[in-house]
């Protein structure tokens, strides 16, 4: 494949094997995250939503885009998945099996919050018409 080509379908949208790799990641991540395979304080009792997971096109890193249950403890949450990463790593790697398990680094996913000002300006136009 040239690199022209290459650079086409990365600009167009991950690869099949990218969304493949990235499916089989979020479903390995909720698992051990439900089942809680090791303990952290400043995620006891709390539930998190895994909304998506971006992978690199090399499968090397990986974005986890990532939400507290209603949206509380945001700010204790996310450093501590970040500081677990390496230990949820190798849970993963356990579970899904490739080469190399990419790098996971969590985010906050706001596209909730997104979601929610784009209804309260489309409530807000259809009361001004």
């Amino acid at each position: 494949m040239s690199s022209k080509s290459r650079r086409q379908s990365q600009a167009s949208g991950p690869s099949q094997r990218q969304l493949r790799v990235g499916e089989a990641l979020r479903h390995a991540l909720s698992e051990i995250l439900m089942r809680e395979d090791f303990f952290d304080p400043d995620l006891a009792n709390v539930s998190i939503t895994i909304s998506e997971i971006s992978v690199s096109p090399d499968l090397s890193n990986a974005r986890v885009y990532t939400m507290p249950l209603g949206g509380v403890n945001v700010e204790t949450v996310l450093p501590a998945l970040n500081r677990l990463a390496p230990v949820i790593q190798s849970l993963v790697a356990k579970k899904v099996h490739l080469r190399r398990t990419p790098r996971l680094r969590f985010l906050l996913d706001e596209s909730f919050e997104n979601a929610a000002r784009m209804n309260q300006l489309f409530h807000a136009i259809k009361q001004d018409s």
